[in-house]
Formats: structure tokens, sequence, C-alpha cells
């Protein structure tokens, strides 16, 4: 199979791109020498390699900066989904694409009411879910008029490689550089939150499941099916890299708004394309500790 990514150099993108080589497909890894708001780029892009698959990887992801930069992000994940979607149109006209929204579209969901399906109103609350929710309303209306295009909406993923601005990433860092320091205190934000949590191995699987068997015009969520707490998480981290830690918390750390509890429901997912998670989340834990000890060094300094 011919897929295009775009996002190919980010965290997903990376191991999206890996598991589609490794199934056999011939990639095009767009990464940020096109952007993906330029149209008539990702046009060329299109011309020259005619995917069979796009997926559309290319966003703008860390919900803390989206209130800082709330325009930014409408470039790149509203402007850049229009282009990718026109293109795809006029291009490829063939292709599925398959958009990459988030769990964030659902809000702060009442816990009595989770996990949250894909048929739940849509409640954005921050600046990030928003221009999501606006990249589905894109894509919906790009299958109205006949393209196939599959929403996919991961809730939380972490593995290796991802950015040490990412709560997992960030915590076994600053476990990391404390223990090479000896200093026992560890700041962290409000560890209170609990996430559905997902190996990215996982989830880039479930995006060419989607590719495969999804249906056009239908979301599917990405998603565990069950929520850790974030002081769970830090504590496995501290047990295994520096017992000693002491969390502190820190005011500027703590976004603006904390959604407490999110938890997907699966079974759109599993029923359509037989999905099911098959990495532990001790095992990528573990992953990225090694991964970011490897990138940190002994010392504690970035490699």
């Amino acid at each position: 199979m011919r897929a295009l990514v775009t996002g190919a150099g980010g965290f997903a993108g990376r191991h999206l791109v890996a598991h589609l080589r490794a199934a056999g497909d011939e990639v095009t890894a767009l990464g940020r020498e096109v952007d993906v708001t330029d149209r008539p780029a990702l046009e060329r892009v299109l011309a020259a390699q005619p995917p069979e698959v796009v997926y559309h990887l290319a966003a703008r992801t860390h919900v803390g900066e989206s209130w800082r930069r709330p325009a930014a992000f409408t470039r790149t994940n509203v402007v850049g989904t229009a282009s990718v979607l026109a293109a795809a149109e006029r291009v490829a006209p063939t292709a599925t694409v398959v958009l990459v929204s988030s769990g964030e579209v659902y809000g702060a969901v009442p816990e009595a009411e989770l996990p949250s399906g894909e048929d739940r109103p849509l409640a954005p609350q921050t600046p990030y879910a928003r221009s999501k929710v606006e990249a589905e309303r894109l894509g919906r209306e790009a299958a109205g008029r006949g393209l196939r295009v599959v929403v996919v909406r991961p809730f939380t993923h972490v593995g290796p490689g991802q950015s040490l601005d990412f709560v997992v990433a960030a915590l076994s860092a600053r476990l990391l550089r404390a223990r090479a320091a000896g200093r026992p205190e560890v700041a962290v934000g409000d560890l209170s939150a609990r996430r559905d949590v997902s190996d990215v191995r996982d989830v880039v699987r479930a995006y060419r499941l989607v590719a495969l068997l999804g249906r056009s015009g239908e979301a599917y969520n990405v998603a565990a099916g069950r929520d850790v707490a974030i002081a769970d998480l830090a504590g496995w981290l501290a047990e295994q890299i520096y017992p000693a830690a002491r969390f502190v918390r820190d005011p500027g750390l703590v976004r603006p708004l904390e959604i407490p509890v999110t938890r997907g429901d699966t079974r759109r997912l599993h029923v359509t394309t037989g999905w099911e998670p098959r990495i532990a989340l001790a095992a990528t834990l573990s992953d990225v500790v090694a991964d970011v000890a490897a990138r940190l060094g002994p010392d504690g300094a970035t490699n």
C-alpha cells in the first residue's frame, strides 16, 4: 500500500512510519520540509507519488502550549487540515485520509458517564481541543463530498522518543536529573488527574487498521479503556529511577484547566478492526525510562 504521512518527524509519526514499513507499505514521510498549510506544495508531493492512504498527523499537540499560542494551533491544526484535504481531493481523490484528532475533544466528562463513546457530544475545553473539533468538521465535509475520510481519536499515548515536554517523559527526565545531582526534590504539576494511557506503538497499529477497514465519515477512539492516576505513574517512575525522590508541586507546571479523568470506549474500533492493545503499561514505562536515560546520559544532560 502506498502511504503518505504528514508529521512524519514527530513522536507518533516516526512510530507510524516504522510500523507501515514493517507491514510492507511504500511510505512517503513528510516532515517539516513541507508546510502543511501550503496547499500547492502538498499537491506537488501528492502528484509526484500518488498515495492510496494519507495519514495526517502534522499538528501542534501540547495542550498547555495551546493556551499561550492559540492562533498557531489554529493555523497548523485547522488550516493545515483544510490544505491536506483539499490537496487530496484535487490530486488523489481515490485515496483514504486518516485524520488524527484527539480524545480531548470530549472535554470534561462526568465520571459516571465514562467511558466516552464516539457518539457523545463534543465539548472541547482547550484551544488545542477546539482546533481538533474544527479539523474533524472539515473532514466530515470532505467525506460528504466523496473523499474517503476516517477520523481517529487517540487518548493519551506515550512511548520511547516522546518530547520531554510531555508528562511521562518529563517526569522521567526530572527524576533522572535529580538522581544524577543527588537532590531529592522533583518539581511536578497537578498529579491528581487520571488518564487513559496507551503505548504509541499500539496506537499507530490502530491507525493502519482504520485506514484499511474504517468507514468513511466515522470516528474511532484509540484508547486502553482504563484510566490511571498521574500520581500512580509518577510513583512507579520514582520507584524505578530514584526511590528517595520527593515530589514538590510547582505552580508554574499547573495548566489553566485540567480535565479530571479520561477513559475511552473502544468497542467501535474493536468491532470494526479487531484491534486490541498489546503492550502492557509497565513495559511502556520501562521503555520510556530507558529511552530518556539514553538521551540524557549519565550526568543528566541531554545528549
